[in-house]
């Protein structure tokens, strides 16, 4: 019988946590929760280095760390995932939140460009795959090793923000579910999937557009960016005796 347990715990003392797209609204929300909860959280971002310390300033506990670094740029993940292990013993978790979109309504045909198409694809999808590759070999050291990817509702629905994205995101629950099995036992390998989240991911979705969706969701409100927190956090330590799962937190939107 295999001595790891993957048992349930309330706290995340001891283990390194790599969020990509890390000073995002969903990477800085899990980062504070994972930060409250003792871990030791490592920020991988593109954008300003002062975005990413002003985080790293609000988190509790000792030791964080950011590293520039961008998920279409395998080697800059390579470069990351080589200063983790160097600085912080190398990552127990990896969350997956680095992402791109451009709303194009699905009877737009012409709107979809292969331009938008192909970036919509390198950053959602082969920047998440290049992550996991990056950042596996020390996740499978270390024996208990956790993936979160950030699906969407869009995935089975169809419809999002725009097809390119709900194509996207139905790849994501299909490498979510691949790499579930194909890592196991070492590495659980887990997606939660969104609707609706009051953040600025979606240009052009304001206050108007929440008024109007929240009454229709059965929770009766939009989601923040803290709801999804609480999910991947959820992942790494409740439920722990699960893999391959793609946990929906949408309040009900996905019911339709």
């Amino acid at each position: 019988m295999s001595s790891r347990t993957f048992a349930p715990r309330e706290r995340l003392d001891g283990q390194v946590a790599v969020i990509t797209g890390g000073t995002g609204a969903i990477g800085s929300a899990t980062a504070m929760r994972m930060a409250s909860l003792g871990a030791r959280v490592v920020i991988i971002h593109r954008g300003p280095a002062l975005d990413a310390q002003a985080l790293l300033s609000k988190l509790e506990g000792d030791g964080h760390l950011a590293v520039q670094g961008s998920v279409t740029d395998s080697a800059s993940l390579q470069a990351a995932a080589q200063t983790v292990k160097a600085v912080a013993g190398g990552a127990t978790i990896l969350v997956n939140c680095a992402g791109f979109t451009q709303p194009v309504p699905a009877r737009d045909l012409e709107g979809l460009t292969d331009a938008l198409i192909d970036e919509t694809f390198a950053v959602n999808w082969r920047g998440m795959f290049a992550s996991i590759r990056a950042f596996t070999p020390q996740l499978q050291e270390k024996g208990e090793g956790v993936i979160v990817n950030i699906s969407s509702i869009a995935a089975s629905s169809g419809l999002g923000s725009n097809l390119a994205y709900a194509a996207v995101k139905a790849g994501t629950d299909a490498l979510t579910k691949g790499l579930a099995k194909t890592l196991a036992p070492r590495i659980r390998v887990l997606a939660v999937s969104p609707g609706v989240v009051d953040t600025p991911f979606v240009p052009g979705r304001g206050a108007d557009f929440n008024d109007k969706v929240g009454p229709s969701i059965p929770l009766k409100r939009v989601g923040v960016a803290d709801d999804v927190a609480a999910a991947i956090v959820a992942c790494c330590t409740s439920m722990t005796f699960a893999t391959g799962s793609v946990f929906i937190a949408d309040g009900g939107r996905h019911l339709g």
